[in-house]
């Protein structure tokens, strides 16, 4: 109450009455979306809300020296309510706190993306959102990745986003090109057209399978009214179906599930077209050998392009998207973030070799599905 009462002297007003709004003060409305600044106080932002004992007077609440003074780790990550006024709705709770957020970091609405401004106004986003952004902004790559929505909605939910499309694509080459030789064995080198349709695939399918199943703030627009159907039933389902949902936020199981659908359906498209791309690639290999090396011929047929396709989008859509759906949301954001949080190093590594183990499972799983279903396989 010392940096409330401080305010009221401050600026001439006298703090309100009775116990629930004992932390409170008044002040004649003026302008009902302003920011004052009062000299003894850090910081009091004007509620849009009209105290319903006077329509006339609104109610200001101060920032306290030991309230609310920023930091912008995950502790507003599915931390549920908590704090101000009892009247407050969940995303007024929001809205104010991160509006308080920008004024200790003495930033303004107008600094900010059109997307992040129009999601605080909202009440959409908790305040360690607005401090993540700020220490993002302070570098000059991340400044500008987070001119695209998608990057800046992935960096935003997780830091380290770009470390992990760094790891799953470096290491992605030579963790499947292991896995082909361990299940390949004698037949590696006979079986070189094979591999290296798979790998091609890795390479294009690798970035995708960090991106999408990855833990996202959505900073999405309101659904116009005109959605389609099919539109309005995915638009507030998570980009991971296991992500931590940000503070008084929720998803329903409904659209936890629709998650796994949804990212199943991209993720399907993504593995038919990365095939179509490798197994023509193959095909124009194996044509080219057989021109060469006369031996070769009758030892290996074309790749069946439609088929193997199908095979790959299907194997996408089911294996990769549960794989890296349970790895993003569960392994990573539920279970080794909140451990090493303030330890990025150790993360990182950590994070390596939990990727690459999951890179090299996929692919020797990838062998095994595609021989079973027959697609891929050496004449008699």
């Amino acid at each position: 109450m010392a940096a409330t009462t401080t305010a009221a002297l401050s600026i001439g007003i006298t703090p309100t009455s009775g116990s629930h709004h004992s932390s409170y003060i008044r002040q004649r409305c003026l302008n009902s979306s302003s920011i004052c600044h009062p000299p003894a106080a850090r910081t009091c932002i004007l509620k849009h809300t009209i105290s319903r004992r006077n329509p006339t007077v609104c109610v200001v609440r101060s920032l306290s020296d030991n309230n609310d003074d920023g930091g912008g780790g995950g502790g507003d990550y599915g931390s549920g309510g908590g704090g101000g006024d009892d009247e407050d709705s969940d995303g007024e709770k929001n809205k104010r706190e991160s509006l308080m957020a920008l004024t200790a970091i003495g930033r303004t609405m107008e600094s900010l993306p059109a997307d992040l401004a129009a999601a605080i106004k909202e009440g959409r986003i908790p305040k360690s959102i607005v401090h993540r952004f700020h220490d993002l902004d302070k570098s000059s790559v991340f400044r500008w990745l987070m001119k695209f929505g998608g990057f800046k909605e992935r960096l935003l939910a997780d830091d380290l986003f770009l470390t992990k499309v760094a790891i799953e694509c470096g290491v992605g080459v030579f963790t499947k090109t292991a896995a082909e030789y361990k299940k390949r064995k004698e037949n590696f080198f006979k079986e070189l057209d094979f591999v290296i349709a798979d790998v091609v695939m890795a390479i294009i399918a690798d970035f995708m399978l960090v991106w999408l199943p990855a833990p996202t703030v959505s900073l999405k627009a309101p659904l116009a009214f005109s959605a389609g159907p099919v539109s309005k039933i995915f638009y507030n389902c998570p980009e991971n179906a296991f992500q931590v949902a940000l503070t008084r936020t929720s998803f329903s199981f409904v659209q936890r599930i629709g998650a796994i659908v949804r990212n199943g359906g991209k993720l399907f498209a993504v593995g038919t077209g990365a095939s179509l791309i490798g197994t023509g690639v193959t095909n124009g290999l194996i044509k080219a050998r057989k021109m060469l090396d006369k031996d070769f011929n009758g030892e290996s047929e074309d790749v069946p392009i439609i088929s193997t396709s199908v095979a790959y989008g299907v194997y996408m859509g089911v294996s990769s998207n549960l794989r890296y759906q349970v790895l993003a949301g569960i392994v990573e954001q539920r279970f080794l973030e909140p451990i090493l949080h303030k330890h990025k190093l150790a993360l990182s590594a950590i994070c390596f070799a939990v990727r690459t183990g999951n890179t090299y499972l996929g692919s020797l799983m990838w062998v095994d599905y595609a021989r079973l279903v027959g697609i891929q396989k050496i004449r008699d």
